[in-house]
């Protein structure tokens, strides 16, 4: 928004991003927001784009809840404003992007971290994979520095050093050649680099020796990255920013959904839960694995995350599948994300294993070696949507991540969605329809344009009623 509002603050923020993908930017970002908590500051993250299991990482680092930052469901004023509202009390606003500073869906590069470091006016810390560069890193920053001159380029962070004598020659190369300050140099680590492979892998809620793993990484980065230089390169200039939204709650009635979290189900937008809570929601958590029945609830709410993974403990809780089958088939409202729509699925089948889940989806699900159906979609609503206005204007953006599929499906499925973009169930329909259950492998994200968690809550009150 180009007029200031009397919201305006100073915040310090920072971008990390990269040349390329699969460059240790998540590692160092994770790093860097455990170093800065460990010193006493209040880090605020963030990351770029359609993702969960990063957030959740970068959220134990810090100790603050990451939002996502998302060009394809947000305006640029809603990303401002979400900037502004979570980093208003915060020491510094770290943003982690995805792949490189340029990369984009179009020529312009309209939706990249570029873009996104523009329009939050945020220095950018640029994470370089060194392995085999010598001389060449020279014009490889300088030619990021020209490309776009509107972006600054407040330092470097070297990746993956063959040791000693590699950093102190590509610190003397960028120092000779170009005006870019090295702010740290790591070395290659043979134990890090598993933890990288497992940061994309493993959510920090299934993995208990997460806390260990962000000790480590904390002390490698904290030691290699000299952190009064990175504070310092960050960019203390005021946000002008509206209020995302009112401090005030909703009045109506409240009602009780429930939410599966646990090391099956953890894939929320810590926004979404909010918004829930704004609607009039009072969020029960819920077990799948070991909770033996379900609390006192108006509503539930069961995300996405790794069902596949806990298959067997899922399917061994017959308490708890029976307990949802019946509650949905007496009119329990309910939505369902992905790894939701899977375990309300009949069966569950990976790596020649099959377990039998909550019955309620007359299908099986079949996990594949290769994804389904990944990226941004674009949905219609069809006249079978349960939850009422307000509707989305037009399409709904969103998306999906999912390498499975449902197979032998028996009888007609009502859907809620016509998929403009994406796969969807079947290619071109989402949203099962059952009862007063809705079961997508869309994932949503409640934004200005398209405001689900009200809906949802308003749906819960009206079936209450």
């Amino acid at each position: 928004s180009s007029s200031v509002p009397t919201g305006a603050r100073y915040m310090s923020r920072l971008l990390i991003s990269a040349a390329h993908k699969s460059s240790g930017k998540t590692t160092i970002t994770l790093g860097l927001c455990a170093a800065l908590a460990e010193r006493g500051l209040s880090v605020q993250p963030f990351k770029k784009g359609p993702d969960y299991i990063d957030p959740m990482w970068l959220g134990q680092a810090s100790g603050r809840p990451c939002h996502n930052l998302d060009f394809y469901c947000m305006s640029h004023d809603e990303i401002l404003s979400t900037v502004g509202q979570y980093s208003a009390d915060a020491d510094i606003s770290l943003i982690e992007g995805n792949k490189g500073l340029y990369d984009g869906l179009d020529l312009h590069g309209s939706n990249s971290n570029a873009a996104l470091a523009r329009l939050v006016q945020a220095p950018v810390v640029l994470v370089l994979d060194a392995r085999g560069m010598t001389r060449g890193i020279a014009p490889l920053i300088l030619g990021y520095q020209a490309f776009d001159p509107q972006i600054r380029i407040a330092g470097v962070i070297l990746n993956q050093l063959g040791g000693s004598r590699h950093e102190a020659k590509l610190r003397a190369v960028i120092e000779h050649y170009t005006d870019v300050r090295v702010l740290g140099g790591v070395h290659r680590h043979p134990e890090l680099e598993i933890v990288e492979r497992h940061l994309g892998l493993i959510p920090s809620n299934e993995e208990t020796a997460s806390t260990s793993r962000i000790r480590q990484i904390r002390k490698v980065i904290g030691a290699a990255v000299d952190l009064d230089a990175l504070l310092a390169s960050a960019n203390d200039a005021a946000l002008a920013y509206e209020p995302l939204f009112p401090d005030t709650v909703a009045t109506d009635e409240p009602v009780r959904i429930g939410i599966a979290r646990d090391m099956a189900f953890g894939f929320y937008y810590p926004g979404d839960l909010a918004a829930l809570e704004r609607a009039g929601a009072e969020l029960v958590m819920i077990n799948t694995l070991t909770d033996s029945s379900l609390p006192a609830i108006d509503g539930l709410f069961i995300g996405g995350g790794f069902p596949e993974t806990q298959m067997q403990a899922l399917a061994a809780n017959t308490a708890m599948r029976q307990q949802i089958r019946e509650a949905i088939g007496n009119g329990l409202p309910a939505y369902a994300e992905c790894g939701g729509l899977m375990y309300l699925c009949r069966s569950l089948r990976w790596q020649d294993k099959q377990y039998e889940m909550a019955g309620v989806i007359p299908a099986d699900c079949v996990m594949h070696p290769r994804p389904q159906g990944r990226g941004y979609v674009r949905l219609r609503e069809t006249a079978a949507m349960p939850w009422a206005g307000p509707r989305p204007a037009g399409e709904i953006a969103a998306h999906e991540f999912h390498y499975s599929a449902l197979e032998n499906i028996s009888g007609p499925l009502a859907f809620a969605y016509d998929v403009v973009r994406g796969t969807g169930v079947d290619g071109e329909h989402d949203g099962i329809v059952i009862n007063n259950l809705l079961a997508s492998y869309t994932h949503m994200r409640d934004t200005g344009q398209h405001h689900w968690a009200r809906r949802f809550v308003d749906f819960v009150r009206r079936c209450r009623r």
